[in-house]
């Protein structure tokens, strides 16, 4: 599970061969987990504290271009 960007108080992650729709994880430092669309960036999957994820998602609004280019390496799915 490479890890794509670590931060303050959480990690942004991609899994190999992970299933569809288009999405990366954020777990924050107390081990929450939350999934994300990379599109939209709408929460998919879990929760964690907002005050942990944010930083992980204004990265990640900047840089979709980066997640969906990962999502291509990493993923069996075509998209």
């Amino acid at each position: 599970m490479p890890t794509v960007k670590r931060f303050n108080r959480c990690r942004i992650e991609m899994y190999f061969g992970d299933h569809a729709p288009p999405h990366f994880h954020i777990i924050t430092r107390s081990d929450e987990r939350a999934a994300y669309l990379i599109d939209t960036l709408v929460l998919q999957a879990g929760e964690a504290d907002p005050r942990d994820t944010a930083e992980a998602l204004d990265w990640a609004a900047a840089n979709r271009a980066e997640l969906w280019a990962r999502w291509r390496q990493y993923s069996e799915e075509e998209s």
